[in-house]
């Protein structure tokens, strides 16, 4: 999977990396392991990264960089994201070229997810 130039991994601050892996786990089906208590590293067929102990929050009021999922079934995911202890800080919207939400997991970073179904 390692590309010459690509992005190849995703490193991330969590407060509660325990609450944060279980979220991840429930809502994406991500898997972990654990380096240490301070730091797990996370993959899924897409992605690989990691989320470190630490304080801080991304979020893009803050000017961090949005990491945005995709998904087939919008208010689904959602649903799943609500069910595992997401907050929802803007709900569903379009957008030209579809539909997504943004969220809070349990250690504060925002994320959001897009469609382009209806």
């Amino acid at each position: 999977m390692n590309k010459h130039e690509a992005i190849n991994y995703l490193e991330l601050p969590a407060k509660d990396i325990s609450a944060t892996k279980a979220f991840f786990t429930t809502v994406f089906k991500w898997t972990f392991v654990d380096y240490g208590p301070e730091y797990s590293a996370f993959s899924d067929p897409c992605i690989e990264g990691g989320f470190y102990q630490s304080d801080l929050m991304s979020t893009t009021s803050q000017g961090a960089a949005l990491v945005v999922f995709y998904s087939e079934k919008l208010e689904q995911t959602q649903a799943k994201v609500e069910q595992a202890g997401g907050a929802i800080i803007r709900p569903i919207f379009t957008f030209p070229g579809g539909r997504r939400f943004h969220f809070i997991e349990p250690s504060g970073n925002e994320f959001a997810v897009w469609s382009d179904k209806e």
